[in-house]
């Protein structure tokens, strides 16, 4: 029999066991370094900036407004920025005020993206680069990032004063996690502390990476500003500006430039009033460099809530786990982004600009309706991203010309042999998912003749609803055009190789512009074959025109669409002439950029070309056909449009209504004017539709 005492004792003994055994888990099997309870943010003995023993945050007031800063330059910064804000999207609560600093390139992008995106709760703010760059542009930098790079050391002046508090992000991370549980951590700030940053996870900052390694001085590892909580409300009070420039200016003195930017800066202010750093969790910023020691901070993937591609590699980084982290990213920049536009229920919130009109007249259709398919798409807005891949725009010449296009996945193998063809600008709309948009981004940086080109701007136009919307997408090309003239084609021609400089040329000789308004006619004609010899001349494609090896265009199924060219007066021609516009014409023109533009009522196939050019004759432009310009129409299998003309008389049934409506709108803007096009466009009665129509 055991005395009395001894269990007792063996309870004392067990109890004291679990408790080690509850603050080993706690603590992740790392014992607490000395002040990391007391809120101490001190380095302690192996350099660490502790940061993981953090209570758990209070809930956020439902429905607060988070406002969330970006800088961003750029076309390869705009689309990582969007990859960034899908995931922000993806997980979030709350509504969002994104404030982003941009340059000119970056601003038209985001702003016709944001809105043409209408995601509800989300309000968007721009901020001038060029207008700060002066605040910073004194500072040596060897950074990547360039003076861009230095610009949230000047968010706390730059952001309305009225904002207090802000998350600062750079675009080249990864959320996981909703924004919200990082917005909360705001609560553990003391009131002395102004900034919440991760410790980097990185030696670079104990100057110990190779011979002479000289880093600007930091706390123990110093902190990572890929992620940074700002009150700026305190910042201000501290008189922030004047704070990071004495410091800045002072280890100038020393150092010969900043290495990593703004982190340099902040991470030496850091050094010296320590106490103004609230230590965030490492699982924040889990930064993907190439020296990266972030596997110390996590023990399972899942744990992670930020993820941070900060190597000039970005996806193409060296890590064990690395295939984890590109899944993870690649999710959200393959992601559908029209699923993002979700109302936050609970939340009221006025909605973005356009959206309420948008839904009133998607309400007001009939779902009955046979044609409604065709009503849903005209009233579609679809995102779009201007400018896909870095373009240079054009030196300004007066008479200069820019091929106009637009494509979906089907047809890319049409762009290097359009490229080799015309070497002059071109502005082409593609229409694509948000994963076919990174199979493109893909093809062009694998092709020698694509990535070579920096005159061809690309508008990515993201795929909605079941019809092909080709005049939206043509306006969309147009409106992009930055010269004075415009070639309005199609993806499946190829031009003559010397219609671009033959165009500019005969504007110039013509005296197009103010002094004539006119369209000029370039003729079309079409092989049936794959593999020919491409015509250098006139002379050259006379021949193949004889020999049975080239027709006219769509000689054989709707040749009264370019009747009018009057190919057999073309083929004696050595000036310009002019032929009079006629019921279906549709020819390929040159015209001013400030041309009418395209009826978006015509989706899917047919008469979307035609109702055009009877704008552009109620306008009065002349059709001068070109004697010596060409342009060449290559075999492809027909469209799922097509196919649906063809087959379906419903389809076609909707269109001779579109097209009544047309003639009824024709009347109200042109009265009288427009009885021609009310006569002739009328369909002979009992006839078919034609097979190519």
């Amino acid at each position: 029999m055991l005395p009395r005492g001894r269990p007792r004792a063996l309870g004392a003994a067990a109890l004291l066991l679990l408790l080690l055994l509850i603050g080993f888990l706690l603590f992740d099997g790392r014992p607490p370094a000395a002040g990391a309870l007391d809120g101490d943010p001190s380095a302690d003995r192996g350099g660490h900036n502790h940061s993981d023993c953090v209570p758990p945050p209070p809930p956020l007031p439902r429905c607060e407004l988070l406002h969330v800063a970006i800088v961003c330059a750029g076309h390869n910064s705009s689309r990582d920025l969007v990859t960034l804000v899908k995931s922000v999207l993806f997980y979030r609560k709350n509504p969002l005020h994104f404030h982003l600093v941009t340059d000119a390139v970056a601003r038209n992008i985001l702003e016709m993206l944001f809105y043409t995106w209408m995601v509800p709760a989300v309000r968007v703010s721009f901020y001038d680069a060029e207008e700060l760059k002066p605040q910073v542009s004194w500072i040596p930098n060897k950074h990547y990032s360039g003076l861009y790079g230095l610009m949230k050391l000047v968010l706390p002046a730059a952001l309305p004063p009225d904002l207090a508090r802000v998350i600062v992000l750079d675009t080249d991370v990864t959320f996981a996690s909703d924004i919200a549980e990082l917005w909360a951590l705001f609560a553990h700030f003391s009131d002395e502390q102004v900034i919440g940053l991760v410790e980097n996870q990185s030696d670079w900052y104990l100057g110990n990476l190779w011979r002479n390694h000289r880093p600007w001085p930091a706390l123990g590892r110093g902190f990572n500003t890929g992620v940074i909580l700002l009150r700026l409300d305190r910042l201000r009070q501290a008189s922030w500006g004047q704070m990071w420039k004495l410091t800045a200016t002072r280890e100038l003195l020393t150092l010969p430039a900043t290495s990593l930017a703004d982190q340099d800066i902040f991470n030496a202010i850091i050094k010296e009033h320590p106490g103004l750093v609230q230590p965030l969790p490492c699982i924040w910023n889990v930064q993907l460099s190439d020296h990266t020691l972030a596997e110390r901070c996590y023990s399972e993937a899942s744990d992670l809530k930020v993820i941070h591609w900060n190597s000039p590699k970005k996806l193409r980084v060296k890590n064990k786990h690395v295939g984890y982290f590109r899944n993870l990213h690649l999710t959200f920049l393959e992601y559908d982004g029209n699923l993002l536009r979700r109302e936050l229920f609970g939340c009221p919130s006025p909605p973005p600009s356009g959206a309420e009109q948008v839904q009133r007249a998607l309400a007001h259709l009939d779902e009955e309706d046979a044609c409604f398919e065709f009503r849903q798409q005209q009233l579609t807005v679809h995102r779009v991203h201007l400018t896909f891949l870095p373009h240079e725009p054009p030196f300004p010449q007066p008479h200069d010309v820019t091929l106009v296009a637009q494509l979906s996945m089907d047809r890319l193998q049409m762009l290097e042999a359009l490229c080799r063809h015309w070497p002059g600008p071109m502005s082409l709309a593609l229409y694509l998912t948000d994963a076919e948009a990174q199979q493109f981004l893909r093809y062009v940086e694998a092709s020698a003749v694509l990535s070579a080109r920096q005159n061809v701007a690309y508008h990515v136009v993201y795929r909605e609803g079941p019809l092909y919307p080709v005049n939206q997408l043509r306006n969309v090309a147009l409106a992009q055009s930055l010269t004075p003239y415009v070639f309005l084609s199609d993806i499946d021609f190829l031009p003559a190789y010397s219609l671009y400089d033959y165009l500019r040329a005969s504007i110039e000789q013509l005296k197009l512009g103010s002094e004539r308004k006119a369209a000029l006619v370039v003729p079309a004609f079409e092989t049936l074959h794959y593999r020919f010899r491409f015509p250098s001349s006139k002379a050259e494609l006379l021949a193949l025109l004889d020999s049975g090896s080239l027709y006219t265009f769509r000689y054989h199924e709707w040749p009264r669409g370019h009747a009018p060219t009057d190919y057999a007066r073309w083929r004696e021609a050595q000036t310009p002439y002019r032929v009079q516009w006629a019921a279906d014409y549709e020819p390929y023109v040159v015209v001013p950029r400030d041309c009418p533009r395209y009826d978006p009522r015509f989706v899917g196939f047919g008469w979307n070309k035609v109702a055009h050019i009877v704008e552009l004759d109620a306008q009065e432009y002349e059709l001068l056909v070109l004697p010596e310009a060409f342009t060449i129409h290559l075999p492809h299998a027909p469209s799922l449009d097509i196919s649906r003309f063809r087959s379906s008389p419903t389809y076609r049934d909707c269109l001779q209504v579109l097209k009544d409506e047309f003639h009824q709108d024709l009347s109200r803007h042109y009265g009288a004017a427009a009885l021609k096009y009310l006569t002739a466009l009328q369909p002979p009665r009992g006839s078919a539709p034609p097979r190519g129509w």
